[in-house]
């Protein structure tokens, strides 16, 4: 039985894959409704959410403390405020087995989802799932999108091998590759390796990947155009973007309640410009 996917989302499914299939797609995370409209303006082609910035704007830290019910609402939110595909972190499935990951995907295609960003830590700092678990996951994510009416779905693995230090230094870019042919033999359709910036690395692990991959980019690291050149085909922000807004209106705060000034609200965004694109 399928969830009444529409014919909508299975285009914006489908120019999602358009997209991933095409030189570099950048993704801005996006963290609410409001914040996935103010990327959608400033010219994204497809949104990406980022599960830490979920996570804070509902009063929690990052690292699989939000659960499913929550996370589908604010992605069915975020679906509604953008006329683009929208991609989910689901982060670790909201629970071990491939029941639940496959409880989740059925759950986010239901709020209109058309990507998924399914990570392979048990807990944040690790340990992984073995390459075998982990692909029975991924395996269970096709299969619930497919039931679900939405075989189009984007299945973005994402390996926590260096972003946590997985195993001695030289052998990670081995396991990357390990788990990247056991994530494609699953059904996935990319691999999203946060924390390796290094971008000799990077090169080698796009030559060998049989998945196209993800690199993210942070604050001081690689640009854009460096981290394409290594033949990276997606890279998004991660929680940067979430960090800069709350940066923002911390600053903004504390100057006020410190001096009486609000100059750090200068270059915001005018009323009228931000209120027009909750009112089309």
């Amino acid at each position: 039985m399928t969830t009444g996917v529409t014919a909508s989302t299975r285009a914006k499914a489908q120019r999602l894959r358009d997209l991933s299939a095409g030189p570099l797609l950048v993704l801005p995370n996006a963290w609410d409704a409001g914040s996935a409209a103010v990327i959608a303006a400033a010219g994204a082609a497809a949104i990406a959410t980022t599960s830490g910035g979920v996570s804070w704007s509902h009063g929690l830290g990052d690292g699989q403390t939000l659960g499913r019910t929550d996370a589908v609402e604010a992605a069915r939110r975020i679906v509604a405020a953008v006329p683009l595909p929208v991609t989910v972190d689901i982060e670790g499935g909201y629970g071990p087995d491939p029941a639940d990951v496959a409880a989740t995907v059925r759950a986010m295609v239901g709020a209109g989802a058309v990507g998924v960003n399914l990570e392979d830590s048990t807990a944040v700092g690790g340990p992984l799932f073995t390459p075998a678990a982990q692909a029975a996951r991924l395996r269970a994510a096709r299969e619930a999108a497919a039931a679900a009416g939405l075989p189009e779905l984007l299945l973005n693995a994402r390996t926590d091998v260096f972003l946590f230090g997985i195993g001695e230094e030289s052998g990670r870019l081995d396991e990357t590759l390990r788990r990247a042919d056991a994530y494609a033999e699953a059904g996935a359709d990319g691999i999203f390796v946060p924390g390796l910036l290094d971008l000799d690395l990077l090169t080698a692990l796009c030559a060998r990947s049989p998945l196209p991959v993800n690199a993210m980019a942070v604050p001081g690291g690689p640009t854009v155009p460096a981290l394409a050149a290594t033949g990276v085909r997606r890279i998004s922000l991660g929680t940067a973007l979430a960090q800069a807004a709350y940066t923002a209106t911390r600053n903004a705060a504390a100057e006020l309640l410190a001096t009486g000034h609000h100059t750090t609200l200068d270059n915001a965004l005018p009323f009228g410009d931000l209120n027009a694109l909750f009112h089309p």
